[in-house]
């Protein structure tokens, strides 16, 4: 069962062909900036990994990974559910050095996605990482990071827009208010984390949300966050005001990765210490994989953004229930 929100009087401003020639060249800009900006080039990922290995993602510890048997090697493998931990792999194997990264075109199944406007049961994402230095684990250079990703998505609708002037003259927003999920729960405590988020948002509509995953003074956590990426007092969300469906609408989750220190602490936290055995933990604890920081970039999530659409549906293609389908045929929303 999805939540399907109907905008009163929403009409989509370009067709579906002229959707797909935008997403083109939206997909392409914003690469272009994004890599320049960031020192990236692209890398081939995997689309499955072994489950052995440490390296899928368990995002909230909740949602069941997709995982298949491969006769010909007697094993199994299970399909990511995102890249953040191979992405720090790759970068220690293929030798990537301080100031460099990589960036790859990431696709996934999250069977148990909850479906709305925003959430799909397939995430397309450009996922990037890059190496850091010691001295760069800090929040000056996480906050200077979101500031050319802001500007890169900046800068790619300018020239989307100039391109589709039919989508209108509104722009998103360069300058970002930077807050912790601390000072949010400080700031209304008497909402949930996601009330929050929108109410913040709406009054700041770019917003980046800073150190997500650890317990709050409430004694419950924004939100959940794997113990064995991002470091959560050096990782955030950038969100933006989506004027079409008026909420928050994330767009990135990122951060600096953990180190040897505060690996061994989330784990703890969290009561994953059973994970130190797995090769990949492993290697992070002996010191032994660069210190980076990186993150997922939706790609849908963007274009729907960018290109005013109501549902995440007009810029991919997935599996929707029939009362989505039915819901949006009648608002005359086209689901691909």
């Amino acid at each position: 069962m999805s939540k399907l929100i109907v905008p009163e009087g929403y009409t989509s401003p370009l067709t579906v062909y002229e959707t797909q020639r935008a997403i083109e060249q939206l997909r392409l800009r914003f690469v272009g900036h994004l890599t320049k900006a960031l020192n990236l080039c692209r890398a081939s990922a995997p689309l499955f990994v072994a489950p052995e290995t440490g390296l899928n993602d368990d995002l909230n510890g909740v949602e069941r990974p997709v995982e298949f048997d491969i006769p010909a090697t007697g094993g199994r493998g299970q399909i990511v559910q995102s890249l953040a931990k191979w992405k720090r792999y790759a970068l220690g194997q293929y030798g990537f050095s301080q100031g460099e990264g990589l960036y790859t075109e990431m696709n996934a199944v999250r069977r148990d996605e909850e479906l709305d406007n925003l959430h799909s049961v397939y995430v397309d994402q450009w996922d990037w990482e890059k190496v850091i230095s010691p001295d760069q684990r800090n929040l000056d250079y996480l906050r200077q990071t979101v500031e050319q990703i802001v500007d890169a998505i900046c800068t790619t609708q300018e020239e989307v827009l100039s391109l589709f002037p039919q989508l209108g003259k509104d722009r998103l927003s360069r300058q970002i208010s930077f807050v912790t999920t601390q000072e949010l729960e400080d700031l209304y405590p008497e909402l949930s984390p996601k009330q929050r988020e929108e109410r913040y948002v709406k009054e700041h509509p770019t917003t980046f949300l800073m150190q997500i995953g650890g317990p709050l003074k409430s004694g419950q956590p924004h939100d959940g966050r794997a113990p064995d990426y991002d470091d959560w007092q050096l990782n955030g969300d950038i969100l933006f005001w989506n004027p079409v469906l008026q909420c928050a609408h994330e767009i990135s989750s990122m951060g600096i990765r953990v180190d040897r220190h505060s690996l061994d602490r989330q784990l703890t936290l969290s009561g994953q210490d059973g994970r130190r055995v797995l090769p990949f933990h492993k290697m992070l604890l002996e010191g032994r994989l660069p210190l980076t920081m990186g993150g997922g970039i939706g790609q849908s999530r963007l274009c729907m953004l960018l290109l005013r659409k109501a549902h995440i549906g007009e810029v991919q293609v997935s599996i929707w229930d029939q009362e989505t389908a039915a819901g949006c045929k009648k608002a005359g929303i086209t689901l691909l």
